[in-house]
């Protein structure tokens, strides 16, 4: 299998790592995570037990991916991005206690195909991100966002439409609700409070 480590990196044995893909310096993929092909993940990133990632996934340099994520394919996480996994975060318990892994219930976020996660965003669980949608750096995402969805901010809010080519869409003026792809002519329809391909 072609799959490159970098001998700083800590990659679980019981991890998985799809072909053709490469875990760079100081990067750690713990125990049951599955990574797809030809993924890469970046410097210092790190992926939590269990987490799902598909193929040609990027994690750039350290992008914490926290248990129980489910990033799907082609998803691209920005430096230094976060996607945490419980919602009431404490330290200990109500008696004082250092909460283990047992004392509470993580919760995942949720990436669909294509979509990209800016440097620094960060996703708190339980949030889906819809498909090919374009969170910008800096942003703090706290409710789900629609498929191809443009969202800034904290806390996040649609400020867009973007394309499966990452570019903010433009509104048609022959096509009331229409939007268009200035670097591909892909042609959209704005329905219901989401984005459809046209045709599609």
């Amino acid at each position: 299998m072609n799959v490159q480590v970098r001998p700083t990196a800590q990659v679980d044995a019981t991890a998985t790592v799809g072909d053709g893909s490469t875990v760079w310096d100081l990067a750690q993929i713990r125990e049951d995570a599955r990574l797809g092909r030809g993924c890469i993940v970046g410097r210092g990133a790190y992926v939590g037990p269990g987490v799902r990632i598909g193929d040609h996934v990027k994690l750039q340099n350290y992008a914490l991916v926290y248990e129980p994520a489910v990033l799907a394919d082609g998803v691209f996480v920005g430096p230094a991005a976060v996607l945490t996994n419980d919602y009431f975060p404490r330290s200990v318990d109500v008696d004082g206690r250092l909460k283990r892994g047992g004392d509470w219930q993580a919760v995942a976020v949720v990436v669909d195909e294509g979509a990209s996660l800016g440097a620094r965003s960060v996703c708190v669980a339980p949030v889906r991100v819809g498909r090919w949608a374009l969170v910008a750096a800096g942003a703090v995402v706290t409710r789900d966002v629609p498929d191809f969805a443009l969202v800034a901010g904290v806390p996040a809010r649609r400020i867009g439409w973007v394309g499966r080519a990452g570019v903010r869409l433009t509104e048609r003026a022959d096509a009331p609700g229409g939007w268009e792809c200035p670097q591909t002519g892909a042609l959209y329809e704005e329905k219901d409070g989401g984005l459809l391909v046209e045709g599609a």
